[in-house]
């Protein structure tokens, strides 16, 4: 049986956890930067990165390494990107991971690391970037690009021919239309509407979508 270990032992990892048991995959433990409460039952918590080795270096029987999943959502691309990194640097292999009742077009890449959730869109001659999550129900239209770290969040709309910087963040609901390009590290607001190109480090709320922050 397939082992994944997860980074992250809140919300998203119960998320996680369910699809990958849905896949017929065990998550044998959940490592986290902070102390926190056990998340599942008789599934260890490891705490930061070198708990993490001391973990392998106790399962150094010649046994294959497992793969590991990041439970990290919001805003937190670049936090992913790094732990990926580390990760790797382990000689861990990223899992990318699509729920059954997502829907992903024949031709569509998907990154190492990346996620498709539940009922989720991916549509013809998109590609999704590294340790990128489509959140449920989301729907990501034709032709679209999406970075590395980023986040498109649970009912949010691309619609089509969009391209997405690292790091980003669409929150829930934002529906973006075609042809907009969404700068690297910025913020699109839950239930936003995006009529126009977003610069980077930018944060954009409301309908239609309206700077608030930039760099």
């Amino acid at each position: 049986m397939t082992e994944v270990v997860l980074w992250g032992g809140t919300g998203h990892s119960r998320v996680l956890r369910e699809l990958l048991s849905h896949l017929g995959m065990v998550v044998p433990a959940v490592i986290d930067n902070r102390e926190i409460e056990a998340p599942f039952a008789g599934v260890e918590t490891i705490r930061g990165i070198e708990g993490l080795k001391a973990w392998l270096d106790r399962r150094a029987d010649g046994s294959i390494k497992p793969s590991y999943a990041l439970a990290i959502g919001g805003g937190y691309g670049r936090d992913r990107l790094a732990i990926a990194n580390d990760l790797d640097d382990l000689g861990l292999p990223p899992i990318t991971l699509v729920h059954p009742t997502a829907m992903v077009a024949s031709d569509a890449v998907l990154a190492l690391g990346s996620q498709v959730l539940i009922g989720a869109t991916v549509a013809t001659c998109v590609r999704v970037g590294r340790c990128s999550i489509i959140n449920s129900r989301a729907s990501v239209d034709h032709d679209c690009v999406i970075g590395d770290g980023v986040h498109i969040g649970p009912g949010a709309t691309l619609c089509g021919q969009i391209e997405v910087g690292d790091g980003v963040f669409v929150g829930a609901g934002a529906t973006v239309l075609p042809r907009i390009k969404i700068g690297p590290d910025s913020t699109v607001g839950a239930g936003a509407v995006v009529i126009k190109d977003v610069p980077a480090g930018s944060t954009v709320v409301g309908v239609p979508a309206r700077l608030q922050k930039a760099q």
